[in-house]
């Protein structure tokens, strides 16, 4: 699962710090709000076409972390 994380950006110079999909200025926070507004994985990638499942569930996981006090969230 390690591998997901590797997915997420944190750059100061993109968008103040603040975690993204890599190579792209989706941001974390975005993914998880949609999932908790109930769209499913496949109606995030229909809307962000430039996203692949593998960088919801990095979203997710990453989220889960920092909740959990594993990761800092750097922002």
């Amino acid at each position: 699962m390690g591998d997901l994380l590797e997915r997420i950006e944190i750059n100061r110079e993109k968008l103040s710090g603040k975690p993204v999909i890599r190579g792209t200025r989706i941001q974390v926070h975005l993914i998880v709000e949609l999932v908790a507004e109930g769209l499913s994985p496949d109606e995030i990638l229909e809307e962000y076409p430039e996203l692949e499942l593998q960088d919801v569930k990095a979203a997710l996981l990453y989220a889960a972390r920092v909740l959990r006090g594993e990761i800092d969230p750097g922002v």
